[in-house]
């Protein structure tokens, strides 16, 4: 049997990314049609993403622990899924998604205040183009009168900031651990709210709800569990921008509202800049091994 070498298991980690991404980037179609409060919709969702992932755990045959890494990693995803909801129920879905990925930039200073890690100046180079090219693409739909909504956008961003971390220094165990934690803490939070809250449950909510908790969470954090394994926590970061990149595309799609001309040229900066970020990335790692 052949092992694979550690440049295709990181080009396979980057494929998974990308694809988690994607996934990840159908929520705001499922959302906006399920008539339910945002923190049930959450919590639903992840309890069906927690059976499938348990599943997962056990074909793979990964142990359930708890140690540090999978609790502070099931807090900060579990914090990333209740603050985003909330602030999409607070401002506009494009305020929420689009503060939610200064992630990257947290991702460097959360880094190096706590861990005092050192980032080449092509990481950061990049982080401030594709923070600069996702604020772009937003730019005719950021509204700053929802002051509240937009914090927390923020605090969520720092939570995702902070599973990437905390993932990323924790073993295959602890990471997978880590999401199912996350997943079923979400759920703990969320589905009482019912109690509140009462919803109607139909032939078509049903479908959708199932979509949110099989395609757009449970089958990405699989690939992202998959992913952080040989991808950096900035990498999965910044790949993970595909997502606010597709969220107008898909609605483009299905609801007809063009993307208009900064939301073009923004996309077009940040595909661009991982592009080239992914080269290069992939031509220093080369030369440093050589060295």
């Amino acid at each position: 049997m052949t092992i694979p070498s550690e440049t295709a298991l990181k080009r396979r980690s980057v494929a998974y990314m990308v694809l988690c991404a994607i996934l990840w980037s159908t929520a705001g179609i499922f959302i906006k049609v399920i008539p339910w409060n945002p923190l049930i919709i959450a919590g639903v969702r992840s309890l069906i993403a927690a059976v499938l992932f348990y599943f997962f755990m056990r074909a793979m045959k990964s142990r359930f622990v708890l140690n540090r890494y999978s609790m502070l990693g099931g807090f900060f995803l579990a914090g990333t899924f209740i603050f985003f909801v909330t602030a999409n129920k607070l401002t506009t879905a494009a305020n929420a998604i689009v503060l939610q990925y200064t992630a990257p930039m947290f991702i460097l200073i959360l880094s190096a205040l706590f861990f005092h890690q050192k980032f080449r100046r092509g990481d950061i180079l990049a982080v401030a183009v594709i923070t600069a090219g996702i604020s772009l693409f937003f730019f005719d739909q950021l509204s700053f009168g929802y002051l509240l909504g937009n914090l927390l956008a923020i605090v969520a961003g720092i939570f995702f900031a902070s599973m990437f971390i905390t993932n990323g220094r924790a073993d295959s165990d602890s990471r997978m651990s880590g999401i199912l934690i996350g997943h079923l803490l979400t759920a703990a939070i969320g589905i009482p709210v019912i109690f509140f809250y009462p919803i109607s449950v139909t032939p078509a909510t049903t479908v959708l709800i199932l979509a949110l908790g099989v395609v757009q969470i449970g089958i990405p954090y699989i690939l992202y569990g998959l992913a952080a394994k040989h991808c950096s926590a900035l990498a999965c970061s910044l790949l993970g921008t595909i997502e606010p990149l597709l969220n107008p595309v898909w609605v483009f799609i299905f609801a007809g509202e063009k993307p208009g001309f900064y939301a073009l040229s923004g996309g077009l900066i940040v595909i661009v800049a991982i592009f080239i970020w992914l080269i290069w990335s992939g031509k220093n790692d080369s030369m440093s091994k050589a060295a």
